[in-house]
C-alpha cells in the first residue's frame, strides 16, 4: 500500500489481532527471552470518538501507540485506517491522517527552534501552501490552542509546560489529521493546567471533527474525556465498554481493583487497598491461563489452567446492541 485514502469508513481505527513481540538479551552467559508486549489486541475505534486505553504502566499501552504511528511493525495483525492496512504504508502519507501527542511536550520540541517553526514544520514537510499561507495557518492555529500572537517568535523553553502541551497540539492538528494518538497527554503537567488541555482537547475534537486514542493510567482523566473505554492487562484487553459501562458496572476483576484504587476526597479514608496482592508479573514469564489469576481475589482452579477468551457480555436493553455498545470481558466469572 502507497498511501492512506480518505473514504467514508465508519471506523477510524480498527485493530485485528494486533501482536508485538521483542527478543531481550541472549549471549554466551544467558539466554534470550521473549517478550509479548502486545498479545493479539482486537480494537475498533468509530469515527469521532475518544476510545481510552487504560491499565498500569509496562502493560503495552505505549508499544501499541507506536505500532499505530508506524514507529515499530507488528510482530502479527494489521492496523486499519479509514479502512486502509498500514503496514507497508509510505510513512509521509500516514503522517497526514494520524499524528501524536505525546506525554512530555518539552522533550518532542525542538529547542532550537521558534514556535512558528515547529508547528509549521508539517506543512512544509508536505508541501502545503506557499511560506505565506503557511505562517498564516500557523497563526490561526495557535490562536486555536490558545496562544498569543507573540508565542510565534518564542523557543519552547521560554514557555511553562501547559503551553508547550498547546503547541505540540497545534503541530499535530495542523494537518487536520483523522486520528491523534494521545499518549499521556497531561500526566507531566499541573492538575490545574491538566484540566484546561483536556477540556481544548475536546474542543478541536468538535471542531475539526476528530477521533482520539487516548492512552492514560489516570482514570479521572479517561472518565472527563472516553466514549469507550479498552482495560488493558499485561498486553491484552481485559474489558472493553462504553464509559458508563465500565465506571458503573466494571465486570472484570482488575478493572474493579484499578477503580478501587482510585483516591478518595475523603481525607480520613487514606490511600485505598485494593487487595490485588503481588505486583505485575514478570511480562516475560506470563502466568498460565488467565494472565491475572496470580492476582486476582476470586480466582478458581479453572482460571491457572484456560485463558478466557475476549467476549461480548449479555446487555441490558436491546438498544444498546443495536448501537454497537456491546461491552466485551476475558474472565471465566464476569
Amino acid at each position: 500500500m502507497s498511501s492512506v485514502a480518505h473514504h467514508l469508513d465508519p471506523l477510524a481505527l480498527e485493530l485485528c489481532a494486533l501482536s508485538k513481540t521483542f527478543k531481550l538479551g541472549g549471549g554466551m552467559l544467558h539466554k534470550s527471552r521473549t517478550l509479548k508486549a502486545v498479545n493479539d489486541v482486537s480494537l475498533r475505534v468509530p469515527r469521532g470518538q475518544v476510545m481510552g486505553l487504560v491499565g498500569e504502566s509496562g502493560c503495552g499501552k505505549s508499544t501499541l501507540a507506536k505500532m499505530l504511528l508506524g514507529l515499530t511493525p507488528p510482530s502479527a495483525g494489521d492496523v486499519l485506517i479509514n479502512g486502509k492496512a498500514i503496514v507497508n504504508a509510505n510513512q509521509k502519507a500516514l503522517a497526514r491522517h494520524i499524528q501524536p501527542i505525546f506525554q512530555d511536550p518539552y522533550s518532542s520540541l525542538n529547542p532550537r527552534q521558534r514556535i512558528a517553526q515547529i508547528v509549521g514544520l508539517p506543512l512544509r514537510i508536505h508541501g502545503i501552501g506557499t511560506s505565506k499561507e503557511q505562517a498564516v495557518k500557523v497563526e490561526e492555529m495557535l490562536d486555536m490552542v490558545g496562544l498569543p500572537k507573540r508565542a510565534a517568535q518564542q523557543y519552547p523553553g521560554q514557555m511553562s509546560g501547559g503551553q508547550r502541551q498547546r503547541v505540540a497540539i497545534a503541530r499535530a492538528l495542523i494537518m487536520r489529521p483523522d486520528l491523534v494518538i494521545c499518549d499521556e497527554p497531561t500526566s507531566a503537567l499541573d492538575v490545574s493546567v491538566q484540566a484546561q488541555i483536556l477540556n481544548l482537547l475536546l474542543d478541536l475534537k468538535d471542531e475539526f471533527g476528530l477521533t482520539y486514542l487516548f492512552i492514560s493510567h489516570d482514570l479521572a482523566v479517561v472518565e472527563h474525556l472516553a466514549d469507550r473505554l479498552a482495560v488493558m492487562y499485561l498486553g491484552q484487553i481485559v474489558e472493553e465498554g462504553t464509559r458508563e459501562q465500565i465506571f458503573t458496572a466494571p465486570r472484570h476483576p482488575y478493572t474493579q481493583a484499578l477503580l478501587a484504587s482510585a483516591l478518595t476526597p475523603e481525607p480520613g479514608l487514606g490511600v485505598p487497598d485494593i487487595g490485588l496482592g503481588a505486583g505485575q508479573p514478570d511480562p516475560t514469564q506470563p502466568p498460565s491461563g488467565c494472565a491475572f489469576h496470580p492476582r486476582c481475589p476470586v480466582a478458581q482452579p479453572t482460571c491457572s489452567q484456560q485463558a478466557p477468551t475476549l467476549s461480548a457480555i449479555a446487555q441490558t436493553s436491546d438498544q444498546a446492541t443495536r448501537q454497537g455498545n456491546q461491552a466485551r470481558v476475558a474472565c471465566h466469572f464476569a
